[in-house]
């Protein structure tokens, strides 16, 4: 079914603001330079239901959070004093004010979220990216929307389980197991979505959720890279396992290291992926804006997918 001409324009829309990157203030910075026009558009013949699907979980008090990470809203009415309300209609307004570490719930890691021996994703200095009150460089509101074609890799059923295990890695093995069993292609300016099944876990037992997980090995990871995707996300908390590769028991995080420093690819954590994998919508529109919060080295998002 072909796109109606209202949502192709649109769509022509979305598409144009990845080549105004520099008066918008964006910066199309490592893989994010495989996008283009052409490729969103392209993405966009991927809608043949108009069916969407909301990736986010919700972040809140109770989302499982590495570390000390946590998450306070506090209301107030936002009159002075002792009115309550304004006007003869009474009017009353309320206002939040969110005290929250922006690493928690489904997220976009940034090139300033970590760093390999002082140097950030070019070689760049922490020195150069770094401040207390935020980053100069790297910062979340740089980057783009990312809109494009979103598949999804069900490992968890290329395996024949419903949720990979405690603590198991993915290999190359088993991406190119899904992707045969699907009958799917990477392409480059891919977003590439993992299925493991392990967020139905943080339900059930946040602490467990949290302490030993399956993940994308750093092998896979570059392999990935290799394909010159954009970004790489999973229903998983640190996309990676944790507390770490077998191989590699010497370091921390090696495929956070080896996407965000190395290669330039966006990390997503905590994607929704249950509903795409119970659809077997394994090819998608998939759409991503991160709050454009200035000095923000990773941030709270909502991505969804189009089909």
């Amino acid at each position: 079914m072909k796109l109606n001409t209202s949502i192709a324009t649109a769509l022509l829309g979305l598409s144009c603001t990845l080549t105004a990157n520099a008066e918008s203030g964006f910066a199309r910075v490592g893989h994010l330079t495989e996008l283009s026009p052409d490729d969103v558009l392209a993405a966009s013949q991927l809608i043949t239901s108009g069916k969407v699907y909301s990736l986010a979980i919700v972040t809140g008090p109770d989302t499982p959070a590495f570390g000390h990470r946590n998450y306070q809203m506090l209301t107030d009415n936002i009159y002075v004093g002792d009115s309550k309300s304004a006007g003869s209609n009474k009017l009353e307004g309320y206002d939040d004010l969110a005290v929250t570490w922006l690493g928690i719930g489904t997220q976009i890691d940034g090139f300033g979220h970590v760093a390999l021996d002082g140097k950030h994703y070019g070689n760049v200095p922490s020195s150069e990216v770094i401040r207390p009150d935020g980053a100069i460089r790297y910062s979340i509101d740089t980057v783009p929307p990312i809109i494009g074609r979103g598949i999804l890799l069900d490992v968890a059923a290329a395996a024949g389980v419903g949720q990979l295990s405690d603590g198991a890695e993915i290999q190359i093995k088993d991406l190119r197991a899904a992707l045969t069993r699907q009958n799917t292609s990477i392409k480059a300016g891919d977003v590439v979505l993992i299925h493991t099944g392990w967020l139905s876990v943080a339900n059930e037992n946040a602490q467990r959720f949290l302490e030993q997980t399956p993940g994308l090995h750093a092998s896979a990871a570059a392999w990935l890279a290799d394909q010159k995707v954009v970004a790489i996300g999973a229903d998983l908390w640190a996309l990676e396992p944790w507390p770490g590769n077998d191989d590699k028991p010497d370091q921390f995080l090696p495929a956070h290291g080896l996407l965000l420093v190395e290669r330039g690819v966006h990390i997503l954590e905590n994607i929704n992926t249950a509903d795409l994998a119970a659809d077997q919508a394994y090819e998608f529109f998939f759409m991503l804006a991160a709050p454009r919060l200035k000095g923000a080295l990773q941030s709270p998002v909502h991505p969804v997918a189009i089909r």
